[in-house]
């Protein structure tokens, strides 16, 4: 008998992500994908999965899985929920023994947004367009995790997990540093600097479609003027009317028609996806900006 995860509580959200579907912007289907790939990653090679299978994202916590039909492998990555197994606590970044029956718990996190939970041999529910990655903006994909769902694992490589524990740098609560490339459209505002001069706080309205910032707002040189659509990437900063700026995050949309001040560095896009509703952001130019 084939071991599965089921499904007792899911907390705000909990959904299946892998490293998403790519190629298919032509068709108008965005990537989506792990908000955090790094975790995601880490999580897979820590019980010897390859990197693309799938895992389960948490958001704030709140997971609660019973082991039916075998004994399995697991890894808790990303933001530290102080997971337990039948009540007993294991550490974040490390391989843990669950048996048949065992209950895993994860709690609310500390500090970050995003935990994963990796299970040896993946998480294995149907792919959509070449993806288990479910798209919040588009509803593309397998579906949120509601108590009840039973997801069933996939078959494991015959390489042995090579670690037990993986050393992580903690995930802070304080002002997050974060590096941005300068973009196409930086000579639309009439201070683009503002953007690295300004104390941001991430909005309760953040979602894995964009963080949204509030702060100084930045002034539009015209404001009336028209920019035709755009392609978009994940980690780029858009500027609205409003002038608050809002960073794409995986499931952004495919085009966009806001000026792009700039493009976050493909290491903080990761960095940015457990940053949390009220934490400070400061973003910084990872190379001068061109005079204009």
């Amino acid at each position: 008998m084939t071991p599965t995860l089921e499904i007792l509580r899911t907390g705000p959200l909990a959904v299946v992500q892998d490293l998403g579907r790519s190629g298919l912007a032509h068709l108008g289907v965005g990537p989506s994908g792990a908000a955090d790939r790094r975790s995601h990653t880490l999580a897979n090679r820590l019980v010897a999965n390859p990197d693309d299978r799938a895992t389960v994202e948490v958001t704030f916590g709140g997971l609660t899985a019973r082991v039916r039909g075998g004994n399995l492998d697991i890894a808790v990555t990303g933001a530290d929920t102080d997971p337990t197994v039948n009540g007993i606590m294991f550490g974040t970044n490390s391989i843990h023994h669950v048996r048949d029956g065992q209950v895993i718990s994860l709690g609310t996190p500390r500090a970050g947004l995003r935990t994963y939970l990796a299970v040896r041999g993946g998480i294995c529910v149907t792919p959509v367009l070449g993806s288990r990655s479910y798209d919040v903006m588009s509803a593309i994909g397998p579906l949120p995790l509601q108590a009840g769902d039973v997801l069933p694992i996939g078959d494991h490589t015959h390489d042995y997990p090579e670690l037990d524990q993986a050393p992580v740098a903690a995930i802070t609560t304080e002002a997050v540093e974060l590096l941005a490339i300068p973009g196409p459209r930086d000579d639309w505002f009439v201070d683009p600097d503002i953007l690295v001069h300004t104390d941001w706080v991430a909005s309760d309205r953040s979602d894995r479609v964009g963080m949204r910032l509030v702060g100084r707002p930045l002034r539009h040189r015209e404001p009336d003027r028209q920019l035709p659509s755009e392609g978009a990437t994940r980690g780029a900063i858009q500027v609205p009317p409003n002038g608050l700026p809002v960073i794409l995050g995986p499931d952004h949309p495919v085009t966009g028609g806001y000026p792009v001040i700039g493009v976050l560095t493909d290491e903080d896009i990761d960095k940015a996806a457990q940053v949390r509703p009220g934490q400070h952001v400061r973003l910084h130019w990872a190379r001068p900006r061109r005079a204009g």
